[in-house]
C-alpha cells in the first residue's frame, strides 16, 4: 500500500507536531525524486521480507497488527488529526482502515504460503486493473492481456503456487484496487497526513483480533515488539515519507511508473533476504506484469499538477 496515493483535501486539520528539520530536509532535497521513489520502494519490500522471517514468531496476521499499530502510533503524534468530522468522512475513514487491514492480512497470508516476488506481483494485478478499467484506450487491452499472461505463468509453471496463496494474493490485490478508489475519496475529504492517521488507526483495531488470536500473548514478547516496530518504519513510515517528498516534485505519470518496479524489486528481496529462488519462467512472468504495468501508466497523461502529494 503507498499513501501517495491518497490526496490532499481541502477540509481543515492540525498541523503535524512536528516536520522534518532543516538538515534531513534539505538531505531529502539532494536525492533525484526517482532515487527516493526507488529507495522507498526498496525499504518497503525488504521490509516485508524481514516480515516474513516473523511469522514463526507471531504468525502472519500477528505482524501486520504490530505493523499497523505501530504506524498508527507514530503517524498519530506526527499528525495530531482532529476527531471532529461528519459521518460520511467517518464512515470513509472507516472504510479506508477496513480495506486498508484486509489488504494487509491477505498479502502477509500470501507471504506465508508462496514467494515473495510472486505475491506482489499478482498483487499487482489490483491497481493495474484500476488504471485499465479507468482508461478507454484499445492498447490498454494488450497490456491487461499481457499481466494476465504473466500471473497464468506465476501460477502454473515450473510446479505452480500454492492456490491458497495465490487466492490471497488475487484477494490482496482486489483490496488494493478498493483501496486507490477510497483512499482518493479519504483525500478530497481530509487534509494532510490526518485521513492517513485517523485510517490506519481504524485499520490496526481491525487487524487487531485477527493478530491476538493467531500469535496471543508473544505479540508482547520484547523482542517481537522491537522487530514489529522495524517492520511498520521499513514498510510504512519511511516509504509513505520518501513517496510524499517525490511527488512534490515530480510528474505522477513518471512516478506510477517508477512504482511499477515493485514486482521485480520483491522478488529480489525475497532472493537475498529469504533465498527465495524463482525459476526462469517465474521471472518471465514477472517482467510481464512490470511491462504491462509501465505501458498502462506511463502512457497515462497525468490529469493533477505535479505538486500534489496525492496525485497517482
Amino acid at each position: 500500500m503507498h499513501v501517495a496515493q491518497i490526496g490532499s483535501g481541502a477540509s481543515s486539520g492540525r498541523r503535524p507536531l512536528f516536520s522534518w528539520g532543516q538538515a534531513p530536509a534539505r538531505a531529502l532535497g539532494a536525492i533525484p525524486p526517482p532515487m527516493l521513489v526507488l529507495l522507498g520502494v526498496v525499504s518497503l519490500q525488504v521490509g516485508a521480507a524481514f516480515a516474513k522471517q516473523l511469522f514463526t514468531m507471531a504468525g502472519a496476521s500477528g505482524v501486520v497488527a504490530l505493523r499497523l499499530t505501530f504506524a498508527a502510533l507514530i503517524l498519530l503524534a506526527v499528525w495530531r488529526p482532529s476527531l471532529r468530522m461528519d459521518r460520511r468522512t467517518l464512515a470513509v475513514v472507516a472504510g479506508y482502515g477496513a480495506v486498508l487491514a484486509g489488504m494487509n492480512v491477505c498479502i502477509y497470508q500470501a507471504f506465508e504460503r508462496i514467494p515473495l516476488g510472486a505475491a506482489v506481483t499478482i498483487e499487482f494485478l489490483g491497481p493495474l486493473v484500476v488504471a485499465v478499467v479507468g482508461s478507454r484506450r484499445k492498447l490498454d487491452l494488450v497490456w491487461a492481456a499481457l499481466a494476465g499472461l504473466g500471473v497464468f505463468l506465476l501460477a502454473r509453471v515450473e510446479g505452480g503456487l500454492d492456490p491458497v496463496g495465490v487466492g490471497f494474493a488475487l484477494a490482496a490485490g482486489a483490496m488494493w484496487a478498493g483501496y486507490i478508489l477510497v483512499g482518493a475519496k479519504l483525500g478530497s475529504r481530509t487534509t494532510g497526513g490526518s485521513g492517513l492517521a485517523l485510517g490506519m488507526a481504524f485499520g490496526a483495531l481491525v487487524a487487531a483480533p485477527f493478530g491476538i488470536a493467531e500469535a496471543g500473548t508473544a505479540l508482547l514478547h520484547p523482542a517481537v515488539l522491537v522487530a514489529g516496530l522495524v517492520v511498520a518504519l521499513m514498510s510504512s513510515v519511511i516509504p509513505y515519507s520518501l513517496e510524499l517528498e517525490a511527488l512534490r516534485r515530480m510528474p505522477p505519470r513518471v512516478f506510477g511508473v517508477l512504482m511499477s518496479l515493485e514486482p521485480a524489486v520483491a522478488a529480489l528481496a525475497g532472493l537475498l533476504v529469504l533465498g527465495e529462488l524463482l525459476g526462469a519462467w517465474q521471472w518471465v512472468a514477472i517482467a510481464c506484469v512490470v511491462i504491462a504495468s509501465v505501458g498502462a501508466v506511463g502512457m497515462t497523461k497525468d490529469t493533477r499538477p505535479t505538486n500534489d502529494p496525492g496525485a497517482n
